[in-house]
């Protein structure tokens, strides 16, 4: 019998289509166990704890320059941002009233000279006469005492010239140390005010030694028992990986609180700083707390809370265990258990009394 080539072609179509169906090529969805979202295998795995801090790069010295000369600034030799060594010029402060001055205590300084010139004179020859004692002894220390008087006034004219002195070797600002200029918030003509014991005085500039950095950061109380001092951490700017480290150099000893949170500070070095980091910016710090090899681990939601106690939810079959456990370290995904479970068991995500049946 033959066969129309219209209905061999609905054959086929049947055929392929009968077994796409009966070979699981529906549209039928595959099932998933009802547990295979919410369970978890205890397994092995290398866990970290990090204590992760952010804090503020500041100099390891700086300090506000001050002149000890009031006056007009006359010039200013330095920019901000510039390299100086110990010695050099900062700024000079004018010194024409100081040049003035000195001029005066110089014609004083003569005119006390010629004084004692005098007196002296008068003095020796005075004694020479009350030896021989042909004038009264009043007489004779009365010329004594006008010698001494004169002596004295010459010495206060010397002091008086070197104090001017000393203001003028002043007038010019020199670095005590190899730095770095941060900042200069004066301009060339402004008047400052001297430092002195009463008064802060005006701020020539602020300089810094930027070859050491530290690092200022607050710390919770919470955290602060897991840094210790000569800790090593790790360094920085950005979330990728450290490019740098730094030692714990200070722990406060006492708690302050910042931001409302009490805690406390923290100053750590920068050890070979690399020109990579600037005073001011944040940095991001990555302090190691634990690190468990091979530890056997479960997810941190598998496991809950039971009074004082920890415990997981041990699925075997249709069967579900609660078994209190000992965790160790954990980082942001995984805990160690020390004690209460096997490895390759099944564990529970959430509690048993909110899996819906």
């Amino acid at each position: 019998m033959k066969i129309s080539s219209r209905n061999l072609l609905i054959g086929i179509i049947i055929v392929v289509i009968g077994g796409w169906y009966f070979f699981g090529g529906s549209n039928k969805e595959d099932k998933k166990s009802p547990l295979e979202d919410i369970t978890a295998r205890v397994t092995r795995r290398d866990i970290q704890y990090d204590l992760i801090i952010t804090g503020e790069i500041a100099p390891g010295f700086q300090m506000d320059v001050k002149s000890e000369v009031g006056g007009k600034v006359k010039s200013i030799f330095v920019v901000p941002g510039q390299f100086v060594k110990k010695g050099e010029p900062f700024a000079e402060i004018d010194d024409t009233d100081l040049r003035t001055q000195q001029k005066s205590v110089q014609k004083s300084i003569e005119g006390a000279q010629l004084q004692m010139d005098k007196s002296k004179g008068n003095y020796e020859r005075a004694k020479k006469l009350f030896e021989a004692k042909l004038i009264s002894k009043e007489v004779y220390v009365n010329l004594e005492s006008d010698y001494e008087i004169s002596k004295n006034a010459l010495e206060i004219a010397n002091q008086g010239l070197q104090a001017v002195m000393d203001q003028l070797n002043k007038t010019r600002i020199l670095a005590d140390s190899d730095g770095t200029v941060l900042s200069i918030p004066i301009t060339p003509s402004q008047v400052i005010i001297a430092a002195a014991s009463v008064n802060s005085g005006t701020t020539l500039l602020t300089f810094a030694d930027l070859s050491k950095l530290i690092i200022n950061t607050h710390v919770n109380q919470m955290d602060v028992e897991k840094i210790s001092v000569n800790q090593k951490i790790f360094v920085s700017v950005t979330q990728e990986e450290a490019a740098l480290t730094a030692t714990v150099k200070f722990i406060a000893p006492l708690a302050t609180a910042k931001n409302n949170i009490k805690g406390f500070d923290i100053q750590a070095e920068v050890l070979d700083p690399q020109h990579l980091l600037k005073p001011g910016i944040t940095v991001r710090m990555r302090v190691p707390v634990a690190d468990v090899k091979n530890a056997l681990s479960v997810p941190i939601a598998a496991v809950f809370r039971d009074g004082t106690d920890h415990v997981v939810y041990i699925r075997n079959g249709e069967t579900t265990t609660k078994r209190k456990v000992k965790i160790g370290v954990m980082d942001m995904a995984y805990a160690q258990i020390i004690s209460g479970v096997k490895e390759g068991e099944e564990v529970l995500l959430v509690e048993p009394k909110n899996i819906k049946s």
